[in-house]
């Protein structure tokens, strides 16, 4: 079946096989969380982004059991709330961005901007976004073969930014936004978040200064 980013609670997951590396979305828990296992086509190992409920369902997509790492994009409990299990059941390593691993209910190290995730022979990079939370992160899959794979937890979704609490955070988010992804990455860019469906850099970009000027 072709890959279009649309996944329901309780439904099947969804597959994309890229050149080097695949991308299995499913969509966990009574908050529609989607979490994301990445396996490397050569070498099998995998990460998964956000172990954000449903253990068994998320342990059952996983081959094998071996799982590298855990990436949880944000502190929000409603995306950690299988880590503890999935971390138990297959060693993987626990990270998340520097500010928000201590947050998280298990050993986690924190990541900087630009720090690289392995997935086997392929790389994640960590793109630090202040706004949602202190310390949420983007993980960038620049595909050699094809157009750049951007997940962004609850930074970014179809129709505008993740929720902020305040004009401060929401202008640090968006500045992030603009000068992290929108600036440097193009127009087809996929975009992955961290619920609901997927959606493209090129499908948003027009809509950047409505963001701006409604403050949401």
């Amino acid at each position: 079946m072709t890959y279009t980013g649309h996944v329901r609670p309780g439904g099947a997951p969804a597959t994309r096989s890229l050149d080097r590396l695949s991308i299995t979305k499913v969509s966990v828990g009574p908050m529609d969380n989607n979490a994301y296992l990445l396996r490397c086509r050569a070498t099998g190992d995998q990460v998964l982004v956000d172990a954000a409920n449903d253990a068994d369902r998320l342990l059952d997509l996983v081959d094998d059991k071996v799982l590298r790492a855990v990436v949880t994009t944000h502190r929000h409990g409603d995306h950690w709330q299988a880590l503890a299990e999935v971390v138990a059941a297959t060693g993987a390593r626990s990270v998340a961005g520097r500010y928000d691993a201590a947050e998280l209910p298990v050993p986690t190290d924190g990541l900087p901007d630009g720090a690289a995730v392995p997935v086997g022979r392929c790389q994640l990079s960590v793109i630090h976004l202040v706004g949602h939370t202190p310390g949420a992160i983007a993980l960038l899959y620049r595909d050699p073969a094809g157009r750049p794979h951007l997940f962004t937890g609850d930074s970014l979704f179809p129709g505008g930014p993740g929720k902020t609490t305040n004009p401060r955070d929401f202008t640090s988010l968006m500045d992030d936004l603009e000068a992290k992804v929108f600036g440097p990455l193009p127009d087809d860019t996929w975009v992955y978040p961290g619920h609901g469906d997927d959606t493209t850099l090129g499908a948003e970009r027009p809509h950047l200064a409505e963001w701006r000027a409604r403050g949401w």
